[in-house]
């Protein structure tokens, strides 16, 4: 009876690709208005699945091809066991499963024949070699096609803030329904988070941390560290959980493991924390600013739904910052408050700080002090933790210059995007470059912002930071997502500008408002 009732299995992420699919596009799609807007933002939306499926699956087989080869260098090692651990930077055999040439496509794994009279090792090798290659070729087209998709978004976000008329289009579902839904699909999403187990790969930043505080070697942690790119250090240690390898009951003997088993736990309690912290954003975005629980609940909802979510839910990486953002546009009409969640998604993550000029262009006639007082805050904040915790001082620097991204642009260790092409700063510098203009571009266009332009240009910039990312760049969709998702449902937004909506002083604007009216009288 308890296998029948209470055995739980995760849907496999294609089948649950095509039926979120297809409940989106019944609860979303605008049968009676098809050639919309708001069609073809949800069938964008929709066609970043394929895209991630295949940036998934490729780096299952990849994982797949480099765990054989570590079984076979390590027989006595156990997958499971702290003390028997992977390098902190991969060795030059496994390296060579992220490596592929600029000139030589893969066959698919499917269609090449092993040789004959081979021995068990030869077979063996021959078959990881199958597995790797297939892996490298599904990553590549997954990627070449988020890339691509990513650029028709990041056009329709840029393009936004000249569409004025904005026709009320709630979803095909009541209040009551969406919110059932999204209780079910949140309860469901954060349980693969609890029994998730992470591999000796998602814990490589715990080994790193136990280095860096036991020995102090800040060389080789930064070295295998830098992997995750610019950013908060003390993030990078938390271990990544996975939604689709589920735990199993495990005796945990050694302090080691136990210690691990704790930072596991309350990796899973932050994750799931920020994916609650999101979709309440949204919500009372919905409620407070777009005056219409229908929309708030609906971008909740259709979040939920990605395929995205269900496989990345468990990473803090991703799910924190977008938070922050969320929370940092609920809070748009108190500066102070606004300054506090952005500069805390600065300090995560770094490329937010590209969301300045937008920013205090925003609040420049008024709040602009208020907002600068919140960043400078969160940032001085962070840097005195990364100063309590480091060993040394020479590892406080590394960290403090990872935070704030000061380093120039690398031309090794890429993953993701850029780790097909082999003069690849060739490309992305460029596109650095241009990022960079774009970012500035947006303190003086358009000129008049209002709460709609903050969502939008928020988005794009989030998502056309991803270009240029040299780590599985274009997967963070939880960065920039929730604010599309907003950006897609929200009214218009005009009115909502930074002197109408934020008060003279560090009072909220009703207050300010009572006061004004009291001299009148």
């Amino acid at each position: 009876m308890r296998e029948i009732l209470f055995q739980y299995e995760s849907i496999n992420p294609s089948t649950w690709a095509y039926v979120a699919s297809l409940l989106a596009i019944s609860l979303y799609f605008k049968f009676n208005r098809v050639w919309s807007v708001r069609n073809l933002d949800i069938f964008l939306i929709i066609l970043m699945a394929p895209g991630m499926l295949m940036v998934h699956f490729g780096q299952q087989r990849i994982l797949e091809s480099s765990q054989s080869v570590v079984a076979a260098a390590n027989p006595d090692a156990s997958p499971d066991d702290p003390d028997s651990k992977l390098p902190l930077t991969p060795t030059a055999e496994l390296s060579d499963s992220f490596d592929l040439e600029p000139d030589a496509e893969p066959e698919l794994a499917a269609v090449v024949p092993l040789p004959e009279n081979l021995t068990d090792d030869e077979e063996a090798e021959a078959e990881r070699a199958a597995t790797r290659e297939l892996g490298r070729q599904l990553e590549k087209f997954g990627y070449i096609w988020l890339f691509c998709l990513s650029g028709l978004i990041v056009v329709r976000l840029f393009i936004d803030p000249t569409m004025v008329r904005r026709p009320l289009l709630e979803p095909n579902l009541t209040v009551g329904g969406m919110t059932f839904m999204s209780i079910a699909l949140f309860i469901f999403l954060m349980a693969n988070i609890i029994v998730g187990r992470p591999s000796e790969a998602d814990v490589r930043g715990i080994r790193a941390a136990e280095v860096m505080l036991s020995s102090g070697d800040s060389d080789e942690v930064e070295k295998s560290l830098r992997h995750f790119g610019p950013g908060y250090r003390l993030l990078s240690f938390l271990p990544r959980i996975p939604t689709s390898q589920f735990a199993q009951s495990e005796p945990m003997t050694s302090e080691a493991a136990r210690t691990q088993r704790i930072i596991v736990i309350l990796t899973k309690i932050v994750a799931i924390l920020s994916n609650l912290a999101m979709l309440i954003g949204v919500v009372l975005i919905g409620y407070r600013h777009f005056e219409n629980l229908a929309m708030g609940i609906g971008a909740a909802l259709l979040y939920l739904l990605l395929p995205y979510t269900a496989l990345y839910t468990g990473r803090v990486d991703h799910v924190l910052p977008g938070a922050l953002l969320v929370w940092a546009i609920l809070c748009y009409r108190r500066p102070t408050w606004a300054g506090i969640f952005l500069g805390l998604a600065i300090g995560t993550v770094y490329y937010p700080l590209f969301l300045l000029p937008l920013w205090v262009s925003f609040y420049w006639q008024r709040g602009v002090v208020r907002f600068a007082v919140g960043v400078t805050a969160m940032l001085l904040l962070l840097t005195l933790t990364l100063a309590l915790v480091a060993p040394n001082v020479t590892t406080f620097f590394n960290q403090f210059s990872a935070m704030f991204g000061l380093w120039s642009p690398r031309s090794e260790g890429f993953t993701g995007f850029w780790n097909y092409f082999i003069y690849s700063n060739d490309f992305r510098i460029p596109i650095l470059a241009a990022f960079v203009i774009c970012a500035c571009g947006l303190a003086f266009w358009p000129a008049q912002k209002n709460l709609g332009t903050m969502l939008s240009c928020s988005a794009a910039i989030m998502l056309a930071a991803q270009f240029w990312h040299a780590n599985d760049g274009t997967t963070y969709l939880a960065w920039y997502m929730p604010l599309l998702l907003l950006t897609v449902f929200r009214p218009n937004l005009e009115d909502r500008v930074a002197l109408h909506v934020i008060g003279e002083g560090w009072l909220p604007r009703r207050v300010t408002l009572a006061k004004e009216e009291k001299k009148a009288a």
